[in-house]
Formats: structure tokens, C-alpha cells, sequence
């Protein structure tokens, strides 16, 4: 299923633009692009909403039609047993989170160790847990961790634009973790030259027009065969002013959805 996340709308949430956009009005605008999946990854205001704004949230949500995922970052038990409650609220079943924490930085050991103990709860209640592939971790030490915990509700979310800062191929990225993909981030990127040539710039591009060879995603991964859901987010950066940033996001968003569903 193709789905947007709150990367998608990430200027448009902002306080950078004079009237951002509330969760809600992001369900109502995914829904209106005829998408029937919304994940709510990263999204600070979740983790301060009272349990009325919560329930609100929810119902709003299926009011509309929408499925939806969480995401936020650290693997700390008691952050995921909380958002395994929001899981809940939202009749989520998919948690996608990061191995480090704005707080913590955990050893692969002290992971294992958070994971066994968080996991029980997760299979008892049929909820996945994806760990993003990024730069901080290598994809070798991701991939074995989740090896090693053999959890039928563990595994990965792939984002291979991520691991190009520690020098990894997303080719081979994309290679060794099809097998454990529960969710992929999708979004393209490209370097370009810094003026004077004088290094480049690593950032996202429109989708089909940058690096990511998304066909052997496809291929290798098979996530519609799978029922892997597919979330499109960008790394889009500032344009100049509110007006033009906002444009932008929503034509890569609408481009994104246009070339997933053209693809086989």
C-alpha cells in the first residue's frame, strides 16, 4: 500500500510557514490524494496530546478512511511500550523506530537487551516493529541484530537514502535488508556541486530524477507481494519563502504517488 508520512509534509507542519498544517488537516490531504495510508513518524506534538487529542486524532483518522503507522526514534522499553499503547489508540499495527535516541545511544549489546524485553508485548498484540536503516548504525549491524532476536515482529524499515552518509551503497543496503523489510521510506536524492566546485551537497531530489534505482527496490524487496507498505516522504529543502516550499512539497508528493503507482 502506498502511504504518506509526516515527511511529506514536513514544511507544511512547520512553524516556518505562516498557518501549519495540524495532523488532522495532513490526514484530510492524504486522503484527498486518494491514499488510504498515513504514517505519523517523528511528528513531536504526539508525545505531548492529551488522551481526548489522541482519541480525537484517531477518529478523525478513521472517520476518513486511513490506516495508520507510527514512528518515532530510540528503542528505550519504555518509549516503545508507550507507543505500543498509541498503537492502540490508532489501531496501528506497524511501530517503525531508530536504534538511537535524541537521549541514548545504546551498544548493539544494551539493544538486544531493550528489544528481548520489549518484544513479547509487541508479538502479543500483532504489531511490528521496523528499525530504520540510517547512518548512525551500519546495515550489517542492524540486519544481524534483528537476526539474532528472531522475532516474527521484528524488522526493518528501509530507507537506503540514509546509509550513503557512512559510505554504504543503498544498492547493497537494499540487498541485505530484503529480507527483514517491514516498511520502506520512499524519497529520492542526488549530490550536486557546492558553487566554486568545491565539494557537493548530499539532498532529495524529485522522485525518478535522482540516484535511487527504485526498480531494483522492487525487485529485490517485492513489497507489494509482501504487503509491505510504502511511505513517501522527501528531503526537501528550503525554498526561498512559505508560499514556494509549500508548492514544491505538494507537487514532489503528488509526483511520488503518480510514479509509485506507475510502477510494477
Amino acid at each position: 500500500m502506498i502511504g504518506l508520512g509526516t515527511y511529506a509534509f514536513f514544511w507544511q507542519h512547520s512553524d516556518q510557514v505562516p498557518q501549519p498544517l495540524s495532523l488532522v488537516g495532513a490526514f484530510a490531504a492524504t486522503r484527498e490524494l486518494g491514499v488510504d495510508l498515513f504514517q505519523i513518524c517523528d511528528y513531536a506534538p504526539l508525545e505531548t496530546m492529551t488522551e481526548e487529542e489522541l482519541a480525537d486524532a484517531a477518529a478523525a483518522a478513521r472517520d476518513l478512511g486511513l490506516t495508520i503507522e507510527l514512528g518515532t526514534k530510540g528503542i528505550e522499553p519504555d518509549r516503545l511500550a508507550r507507543f505500543l499503547e498509541l498503537a492502540g489508540v490508532f489501531d496501528a499495527k506497524l511501530v517503525r523506530s531508530m536504534l538511537y535516541s535524541p537521549d541514548n545511544r545504546p551498544t548493539l549489546a544494551l539493544a538486544e537487551d531493550w528489544l528481548r524485553a520489549v518484544l513479547p508485548a509487541y508479538e502479543a498484540s500483532g504489531v511490528d516493529l521496523a528499525l530504520e536503516t540510517y547512518e548512525q548504525v551500519s546495515t550489517a549491524d542492524l540486519v544481524g541484530l534483528v537476526d539474532r532476536l528472531g522475532s516474527e515482529r521484528l524488522g526493518i524499515c528501509l530507507d537506503p537514502a540514509n546509509v550513503v552518509a557512512r559510505l554504504e551503497l543503498p544498492r547493497d543496503c537494499i540487498d541485505a535488508a530484503a529480507p527483514h523489510v517491514k516498511n520502506v521510506h520512499v524519497k529520492d536524492f542526488a549530490f550536486a556541486r557546492q558553487p566554486g566546485w568545491v565539494g557537493f551537497t548530499y539532498g532529495g531530489a524529485p522522485m525518478g530524477e535522482g540516484l535511487h534505482d527504485y526498480p531494483h527496490l522492487l525487485e529485490t524487496v517485492r513489497p507489494r507481494e509482501r504487503g509491505v507498505n510504502e511511505v513517501v516522504e522527501h528531503w526537501l529543502s528550503w525554498q526561498g519563502d512559505a508560499e514556494t516550499t509549500i508548492r514544491t512539497e505538494r507537487e514532489w508528493t503528488r509526483a511520488t504517488i503518480e510514479y509509485l503507482r506507475s510502477t510494477t
